[in-house]
């Protein structure tokens, strides 16, 4: 599935988006966010609706490093600081995302939208939720 999250501003009113090709799809928003908690709640909401083994793509190297080269495991050893003793953002997202790639095979990809047009549908619908102004508030993960 492809995944993407956008804010209108940092923070302002953001939204997020998951697509499977020629399949299901999912957005919502929140009132006031940041790019980065959008493209990961978009990945945390897909991982949660959808069943088996996955494959996401997304634009974010961060993410996509956090996995190939396992840089959580590092932050959950030093008590979710990163190399700089600095604490991770979105650690509740983050934690989540962990525990649901535990459970079952998923394997992370980068993408720019060039070529990748199921993307671009990501990013168009996460794009409609931050214009919404938040009406569809993030909820609550725990």
């Amino acid at each position: 599935m492809y995944t993407d999250g956008v804010s209108r501003g940092d923070p302002g009113p953001g939204g997020w988006a998951w697509v499977v090709p020629d399949g299901q799809s999912a957005s919502g928003g929140a009132v006031q966010t940041d790019r980065h908690r959008m493209g990961l709640m978009a990945i945390h909401q897909a991982l949660k609706t959808l069943a088996g083994p996955l494959e996401v793509y997304c634009d974010s190297a961060y993410v996509v490093n956090c996995f190939r080269e396992q840089w959580w495991e590092g932050w959950i050893r030093r008590g979710w600081r990163n190399s700089d003793k600095k604490s991770i953002a979105n650690r509740d997202l983050w934690a989540q995302i962990i525990e649901q790639t535990q459970a079952r095979p998923i394997a992370f990809h980068r993408v720019t939208p060039d070529g990748y047009p199921v993307y671009n549908e990501a990013t168009r619908l996460a794009a409609e939720a931050a214009d919404q102004q938040g009406t569809v508030e993030e909820q609550s993960l725990f």
